[in-house]
């Protein structure tokens, strides 16, 4: 009893007790406001239609100003403990200001990201992202705010820690590089339109290739078509080139440029049996008709020279599969009927003579593009013996093989000059 009592009147007593009493006040305030802020909230968020609140409810918000009042009441309380000397209470007093400064800007970045959540959710906001710009603006709030915290806390000027962060400018470049190339580079690709979260990129040098998932200050998140995710530096994209297919996508169609190389040695003139046989084709018989009469003008009008077969002109078989293609390109429901759409020779090669196909489907939907683009060549390829065509492709062992056994075959199957008789 005696010690209880000696403690009792110790002279830190009414101090410590004061303490205690603080901080238990600013407990029950602090829990008291939390409660009836984040219960106000969300009887708000669930009975009103507006989008705002339920977006600053999600993010914390109103959590971040309740933790306010306990740092009011400490601040503006400690004047009414005893003992406390007027350093003391300065200190708490800062330390309470800084809490506050730290809570608000907290309440800040929250609502922010609110802001944020609430653009992506327009039409605009599919298109255009401003996470770099909200980004940019909770780094600058953190640094005022780390500032002021600072200059409570110490009780020193801003000019006097201006100062020395303009001494340390240069460590401040080296450290915020990052920071400044990201901000130039989103300014200029969010004012320049150049890129927008679900553009398909083709980033070479970074192995980027699918589709984009987020653009932040520093980093532009692209998740390819194997799932994998690559994230690109913003600043890369400005200093750097890369392929955006939002233009393909907007046109509505997809470009096929894809050539048969055919075998040179089956290129040949069409005798009128071939030209009789090739006219039971739908997409050939305006062709060959108009041809016909083109050609025996042409011929008809060469005289007595017409009796040399070089002089005259004749149907080739690779020109008129050539207007086939051409045709049935132009009749098939999947290729785009007002974007450019043709045939093409190109120049031969040691691979035979390229015929490419240059046109664009009617849709951007990449497995509906391979799936055209397979039927039209499938059918291509299978229907090359009706015009004596075929494909260059080099030999292969199973081609060797069987060149081989012929020749053995034939062989066997010829008199020896030694059985033979005399």
């Amino acid at each position: 009893m005696n010690a209880l009592h000696d403690l009792l009147r110790h002279p830190g007593m009414p101090t410590l007790i004061g303490a205690l009493v603080l901080l238990a006040a600013a407990w029950v305030f602090g829990a008291t406001s939390r409660y009836v802020l984040l219960r106000v909230a969300h009887t708000l968020t669930r009975r009103t239609e507006w989008q705002w609140d339920d977006a600053l409810f999600e993010r914390g918000v109103f959590k971040w100003l309740a933790w306010i009042v306990p740092a009011v009441v400490v601040q503006f309380g400690i004047r009414l403990v005893p003992g406390v000397s007027p350093d003391k209470e300065r200190l708490v007093v800062n330390v309470a200001m800084a809490l506050m400064v730290f809570f608000l800007v907290m309440a800040l970045s929250a609502a922010l990201s609110a802001v944020e959540d609430l653009y992506r959710r327009t039409p605009h906001g599919s298109r255009r992202s401003i996470k770099g710009l909200m980004q940019l603006l909770k780094l600058v709030l953190f640094i005022v705010a780390g500032l002021v915290i600072v200059v409570e806390i110490t009780g020193q000027q801003v000019g006097w820690l201006l100062s020395g962060i303009g001494a340390m400018s240069a460590v401040l470049l080296l450290i915020f590089k990052d920071t400044i190339l990201g901000f130039v580079a989103g300014v200029q690709l969010a004012s320049n339109d150049m890129l927008r979260v679900g553009d398909w990129i083709t980033v070479p040098g970074a192995s980027a290739d699918g589709e984009v998932l987020d653009i932040t200050l520093y980093t532009v998140k692209v998740r390819n078509f194997d799932n994998t995710i690559v994230t690109v530096p913003t600043w890369r994209l400005i200093s750097e080139s890369y392929q955006n297919w939002r233009g393909m996508t907007e046109s509505g169609g997809r470009r096929i440029k894809r050539a048969l190389h055919l075998d040179a040695a089956s290129v040949r003139f069409l005798d009128e049996d071939d030209i009789q046989r090739l006219n039971r084709l739908r997409l050939l018989h305006d062709y060959l008709e108009t041809k016909r009469e083109e050609v025996a003008r042409w011929n008809g009008n060469l005289g007595s020279a017409n009796a040399v077969p070089a002089n005259r002109r004749r149907l080739t078989n690779l020109g008129t599969f050539r207007a086939y293609a051409q045709a049935y390109l132009k009749a098939s429901p999947d290729i785009h009927p007002r974007m450019s759409c043709m045939v093409r020779q190109l120049d031969s090669s040691p691979q035979g003579i390229p015929l490419e196909l240059y046109c664009f489907t009617a849709t951007t939907v990449w497995a509906e593009y391979e799936r055209i683009q397979a039927d039209i060549f499938e059918h291509l390829f299978a229907l090359l013996p009706e015009f004596g065509l075929r494909l260059y492709q080099q030999p292969s062992g199973h081609d060797v093989q069987e060149g081989l056994a012929r020749l053995g075959a034939g062989r066997a199957e010829s008199p020896s000059p030694h059985l033979s008789g005399s």
